[in-house]
C-alpha cells in the first residue's frame, strides 16, 4: 500500500520528525523537578517518531525547581506570572524564546504539547482574572507562538492523544504533511502534484466530503496559476480539511466508493461479503479494520493499482492498529 517510508512489513524506513514538550519524555524539567513521562509517547509513538524536544521555561531561563506559573489577563491580552506573586512576570522571556525557538522546529511534521501548561497548553489554558478565579481559556505562549509559525504542522495535547479518534486523526494529519514534505523534497511538479492528490483523496474523502471536492477542483486546470500557487493552496486545504474527524458515517462512504471499483471483477459472493463487511462497520458491529483488511485481500487479488496506492488503506505502520477501536 503507499507509503513513501513504510517498508511491505508495515515499519518505517525512518522515523518522522515530530516535537515534543520535554517533560513528556520523562525529563525532570517541570517546575517542582519532575516530569510527566508520557509511556504512549515513548513507548508506542516513539517507535516512528524521531522527537525534537522543548521546554519553554527551561529554555527561557527560568531553572528547575522553580515557582509555578499561570496566565492572567483578558480576552485580548494575556501574561505569565508567578502563581504566588503576580508582580514577577516572566512573560517577555518565555516570548523571547518562543520566538527564537519556533523558527528552528520548520522541519517538524508534527507536535505533540503538555496539556494545561501556560507555554505548552494548546486548548483551554486557564486565564485567571484580578479577583484570582479563571474566567476564560486560551493557548500557551509557546505553543501559540509555533502555531502561529507553523500553522499547517499538526499538533496535539498528550491528554487528548487517549482518545483513539484523537489519535488516530492526529497520526493521519503527521504521516500525510510527512508525505507532504517528501514530495516537495523532490521537486514540485503537475504530475507529482496529481499523483500525490490522486494517492490521498480516499483518506482524505474519509473526513471531509467538501474538502474531497474542493481539493478536486483546484487541481482541475494547473495551467490557470502558476503551479506554486496551487500547491500552496492545495496544501492548506487539504491539511484544514484533515483536521475534521472521520466518523463511521464518513468512513462508510469512502468504503462505498471504493467498492465500486471491484464491481464485475470479484464473485457475486465476494461482492456481497465485501458489502456485508462494510454494513456491519456502519451498525457499530466490527471495527473499521474488518472492512479494511477485506479490501486489501480483494486489491492484491485482482490487482488493482490505483486502489493499491491509496493511503486510506493504510496511512501509518499498522502494527499501531488503531483501526481496531474506532
Amino acid at each position: 500500500m503507499f507509503s513513501p517510508n513504510i517498508s511491505n512489513n508495515g515499519q518505517l524506513t525512518h522515523k518522522i520528525p515530530v516535537g515534543i514538550s520535554q517533560c513528556l519524555l520523562g525529563d525532570k524539567v517541570r517546575f517542582d523537578g519532575g516530569h510527566k513521562h508520557s509511556k504512549l509517547c515513548t513507548e508506542q509513538l516513539g517507535q516512528y517518531f524521531d522527537y525534537v524536544p522543548s521546554c519553554p521555561e527551561l529554555g527561557a531561563g527560568l531553572g528547575v525547581p522553580r515557582r509555578t506559573l499561570r496566565m492572567v489577563g483578558d480576552d485580548q491580552t494575556q501574561r505569565i506570572v508567578e502563581t504566588k506573586d503576580n508582580r514577577i512576570d516572566v512573560t517577555d522571556a518565555l516570548a523571547n524564546y518562543s520566538a527564537q525557538r519556533v523558527k528552528e522546529l520548520d522541519h517538524l511534521s508534527g507536535y505533540i504539547f503538555m496539556q494545561k501548561s501556560p507555554s505548552c497548553g494548546v486548548f483551554r489554558v486557564k486565564v485567571y482574572a484580578d479577583n484570582g478565579y479563571a474566567q476564560n481559556s486560551s493557548a500557551g505562549i509557546f505553543a501559540n507562538a509555533f502555531k502561529e509559525q507553523h500553522p499547517l504542522i499538526p499538533v496535539e495535547e498528550e491528554g487528548r492523544l487517549h482518545d483513539p479518534v484523537l489519535l488516530e486523526n492526529f497520526l493521519v494529519r503527521v504521516f500525510v504533511y510527512h508525505h507532504w514534505r517528501l514530495f516537495i523534497q523532490q521537486g514540485l511538479t503537475s504530475k507529482g502534484l496529481i499523483n500525490f492528490h490522486q494517492r490521498i483523496k480516499y483518506q482524505l474523502m474519509a473526513h471531509s466530503v467538501k474538502g474531497y471536492k474542493e481539493t478536486g477542483k483546484l487541481l482541475s486546470d494547473l495551467k490557470s496559476r502558476p503551479l506554486e500557487d496551487i500547491a500552496h493552496d492545495y496544501i492548506q486545504l487539504l491539511m484544514t480539511h484533515l483536521e475534521k474527524r472521520a466518523t463511521k458515517k464518513t468512513h462508510t462512504n469512502t468504503l462505498l466508493h471504493i467498492r465500486g471499483y471491484f464491481k464485475g471483477k470479484l464473485s457475486a459472493i465476494e461482492q456481497q461479503e465485501l458489502t456485508q463487511v462494510i454494513n456491519d462497520y456502519r451498525l457499530g458491529i466490527v471495527p473499521l479494520v474488518v472492512p479494511i483488511t477485506l479490501l486489501q485481500h480483494y486489491t492484491r487479488k485482482i490487482g488493482n493499482d490505483y486502489i493499491e496506492q491509496q493511503l486510506y488503506l493504510q496511512p501509518y505502520p499498522h502494527n499501531l492498529g488503531l483501526r481496531n477501536g474506532i
